[in-house]
């Protein structure tokens, strides 16, 4: 269905039985998340709040909560979209055959965005205050924008059609921010509005921001899509939506007439101030950094207008779905960007960046009998080239064959890996080099390292399906558990620093190489943890808790010409440092508070 307003869209949702008010007045801060958060995981329907205490508005959460409901929300022109990546991937198809794409054709013309007049009928000026201030997480720093379409411009080529649409946090009340004057603007590494900002600095000029709120879901998905450079996301969303981008020139700021708030103003060179700390997708607290000031020329909102907003988190969360559906369009186009990949996928439970998944081809030595990662390294280094998948921490690449066909279970694909990885020879490390901005296991902000695990060939060896014997009876340890064949997590002392760490992980080796490790390839460190999910648990901590440079030990540890190999098995030190941010926990008050919306004629009864 082609929607004109986030109004329509609610509607229609409602109809169809996936969306339910919430009449009782409702609490902005930590409620609201705190049943966001539950319903998501009931695999419940998105969820209207009428009643916000202190604020006139509505808003809604959950939109996206579903892969199902996501794809519903663009079942008219997915296809479409889908179709068009892959004739951007294949021209010539379209040449072929020009009535098979005729329709796909004609539907591209929705992608050049309109200009239209501002309308003060549309629109009234409010202020900051005047929003649904949601506070998500009891450490987060004030109220944030976790639905935002952050537009702007490139002023050596101004105009929309250069300009970048990016979902980057928005703090808008708390630290020393100025009330409704300022706000912050978190980004992070390989975003498109650094580049903008970088040009306006060299300028000695601001750079102006236009945040848009709401409107057609296909604008907000717009803004999450990873498109490449040059092309703009409003195109993007015109086709998605069905609908051009409209928008309007208001006091020199791109304005979407189709959005229910738009917050505009300037970021000036060099004035930051501090931002966070924020409940983030990986599970845990971004901290408090100094990132880019915002400061507000205007606040507007539609007369009925309605605030989207979700909740991230330890995965999988809301953002799981955005996830999913980007993958389920865009998925074609990794192999035709980067030759002789089939696939990559990023791993949700460790938190997407951290983990990454592909599969290669080996195609340049076929006369070799016996296989070894060649072809593959040279894929895993172009990924780590391109675009947003340059900020992943640990790569995992395979040879595609006969039995590898997807890398999206883990542990199938995992299994595959470690029964063919050579110790001596398919770890490969890069140092000192950049990670994700909310990835707080390197030495500082953005710093950090990777490691590339590929692997070729034959199976060579068995995996264990169990715990080693004897293993018990190391007093250092406790728990072992199986995880799945050949990986196995015990839990260890706490962490004290690098250099005790070294000592305590030395001692734990001599022991364990006193037992059968055959078929053992990873041993993995953890605090006392209680599981609830040994897979996604494994996942969680492993990859989201460890620095490969400096949380990566083996057996037989040794340097060769600078190439850092082992032998049996890997040890991964995935205890909490003191540098860590702290995860994410809900207050027991605010869980006992919210069970009045789950009482006997409550909105949310059937949710309990």
């Amino acid at each position: 269905m082609k929607y004109n307003s986030l109004n329509e869209c609610i509607v229609d949702l409602e109809k169809n039985g996936q969306l339910i008010r919430v009449k009782e007045e409702i609490d902005p801060y930590l409620e609201m998340a705190a049943i966001q958060l539950h319903m998501y995981e009931k695999n419940g329907p998105a969820i209207l709040f009428e009643n916000i205490k202190g604020c006139k508005y509505c808003a809604v959460s959950n939109l996206f909560g579903t892969l199902d409901r996501s794809k519903f929300l663009f079942r008219e022109n997915l296809n479409t979209v889908q179709t068009l990546i892959k004739l951007r991937n294949n021209p010539i198809q379209a040449i072929k055959k020009p009535l098979k794409y005729f329709k796909t054709a004609l539907s591209a013309l929705h992608a050049l965005p309109k200009k239209v007049a501002f309308s003060k009928g549309k629109f009234e000026e409010i202020e900051i205050t005047n929003l649904p201030l949601i506070t998500h997480w009891p450490k987060d720093g004030g109220a944030f924008i976790t639905l935002p379409q952050v537009y702007s411009e490139d002023i050596e080529q101004p105009g929309v059609m250069k300009s970048n649409l990016g979902m980057y946090r928005i703090q808008l009340t708390g630290n020393n921010y100025e009330l409704n004057k300022e706000i912050g603007l978190h980004y992070q590494l390989h975003r498109g509005i650094g580049v903008h900002q970088s040009k306006s600095n060299s300028k000695n000029i601001p750079l102006k921001v236009s945040i848009f709120v709401g409107g057609l879901p296909s604008h907000t998905l717009a803004a999450v899509m990873p498109l490449p450079e040059g092309i703009s996301e409003l195109t993007f969303a015109g086709i998605l939506g069905g609908k051009r981008f409209r928008y309007a020139l208001k006091d020199g700021y791109c304005i979407s007439i189709d959005a229910d708030f738009v917050i505009t103003g300037k970021v000036y060179p060099n004035e930051n101030k501090p931002e966070g700390p924020f409940g983030d997708h990986l599970g845990y607290y971004s901290l408090t950094h100094d990132f880019p000031l915002m400061k507000v020329d205007k606040v507007y909102a539609k007369k009925n207008a309605i605030w989207p907003f979700t909740v991230v988190g330890r995965p999988p969360q809301e953002d799981t779905s955005f996830g999913a559906l980007i993958h389920e369009i865009s998925g074609s186009a990794i192999p035709a960007e980067i030759p002789g990949v089939k696939e990559v996928y990023a791993v949700d439970e460790a938190g997407v960046h951290p983990l990454l998944f592909a599969i290669g081809s080996e195609r340049y030595t076929p006369y070799l009998q016996q296989k070894q990662p060649s072809e593959l390294l040279t894929q895993a280094n172009h990924i780590l080239g391109t675009g947003q998948l340059s900020l992943a921490k640990y790569l995992f690449i395979a040879e595609e064959n006969n039995i590898l066909v997807s890398c999206k279970n883990a542990e199938v694909f995992l299994k595959h890996v470690f029964e063919r990885i050579n110790f001596e020879r398919d770890l490969h490390f890069q140092t000192n080099t950049s990670i994700d901005t909310l990835d707080y296991t390197g030495e500082a902000l953005n710093l950090g390292s990777k490691l590339i695990i590929a692997a070729a060939g034959n199976k060579i060896r068995t995996l264990s399906k169990k715990i080693p014997d004897g293993i018990e009876k190391i007093t250092s340890i406790k728990n072992p558990t199986l995880i799945f064949d050949g990986v196995i997590m015990l839990e260890f002392k706490a962490f004290k620093n690098y250099e005790v760490a070294k000592n305590e992980i030395n001692e734990l080796k001599t022991k364990l190489l006193q037992l059968n490790l055959s078929g053992i390839v990873q041993i993995v460190l953890i605090d006392a943890f209680e599981y609830k999910n040994k897979l996604n648990d494994y996942l969680w901590l492993t990859y989201t808790r460890t620095n490969p440079s400096h949380d990566v030990y083996g057996f037989n540890e040794q340097f060769k010409h600078k190439h850092w190999s082992c032998s049996n098995a890997l040890i991964f030190d995935a205890r909490k440092k003191t540098h860590h941010a702290p995860e994410l926990e809900m207050l027991p008050d605010t869980k006992n508070s919210i069970t009045r919306f789950f009482n006997k004629g409550a909105s949310l009864e059937k949710w309990k």
